[in-house]
């Protein structure tokens, strides 16, 4: 079976260093810097090229977690139904730590029903992360991921020119907190993914990122902290977000 399986590395650094050796361009913002809120959700109409983002969740990585074959991950239990306690013993885990607590809500997540225009799984394996994919987008297809160089510090950046549109055929896979590697993946019913350049504010390449945009909220829950951070009511704008750092994204070529 043919995949175009494609992992994007992150972005190299640079180290160049400027005639001034005391300049300090995190300085030079001063409160200036304090006083960006952190970029949650957005509007579509603000995904263009010279605007401030402020994305710690973007720094910020889980431990590294690795697939199980799948031969031994179906022969261990995955689920709520009178298995948790099964589940916590296997990794020597307490219910009321917090390991414990996120393994409940990975599985409860894992188990939710899907919401209308929603499809979705749950990767256990390799093999299912792959197989899944295939069966939902066919086998022309490559993986996204975003992209940090390693010399970033800031959470600061500015969007740079040429936001590209991955386009509406794609599954997210989100990372989730469990003893091996778990990836809930979904594809959401007019959703768009963008591959997203960021610099820094001393106008150095830092970073590509991904962000969703989701274009009909009709059925969303009129609480949803989205519509409240932008002061927008449910289907009448879309509404954008960035993916977290371990994110990753198929998409069709």
């Amino acid at each position: 079976m043919f995949y175009v399986l494609t992992l994007k590395q992150n972005v190299g650094n640079n180290n160049s260093s400027g005639k001034h050796r005391n300049s300090n361009p995190n300085e030079k913002l001063g409160v200036q810097n304090a006083a960006i809120n952190e970029t949650i959700y957005f509007l579509q109409k603000d995904l263009h090229p010279g605007k401030m983002v402020k994305l710690p969740l973007l720094l910020n990585t889980r431990g590294n977690t690795t697939f199980l074959p799948n031969r031994i991950v179906k022969s261990m239990p995955f689920s709520s139904d009178h298995k948790l306690p099964d589940i916590l013993k296997l990794y020597s885990i307490k219910a009321e730590s917090r390991e414990g607590n996120d393994i409940y809500e990975t599985i409860s997540n894992c188990e939710r029903e899907s919401m209308d225009g929603e499809d979705k799984y749950c990767a256990t394996s390799l093999e299912s992360f792959l197989d899944l994919s295939v069966s939902m987008l066919g086998k022309n297809i490559q993986l996204l991921s975003n992209e940090v160089g390693t010399e970033t510090k800031s959470p600061i950046f500015i969007i740079g020119r040429e936001v590209q549109d991955m386009g509406q055929k794609k599954i997210v896979c989100h990372n989730m907190p469990y003893p091996h590697a778990v990836f809930l993946c979904h594809s959401i019913n007019r959703t768009s993914v963008y591959k997203v350049p960021l610099v820094g504010i001393d106008g150095k390449k830092k970073a590509n990122a991904l962000a969703a945009c989701h274009k009909d909220t009709s059925s969303w829950n009129p609480n949803h902290p989205s519509f409240k951070i932008l002061n927008v009511k449910p289907g009448t704008v879309p509404v954008c977000h960035f993916l977290v750092r371990d994110t990753l994204v198929w998409v069709s070529n």
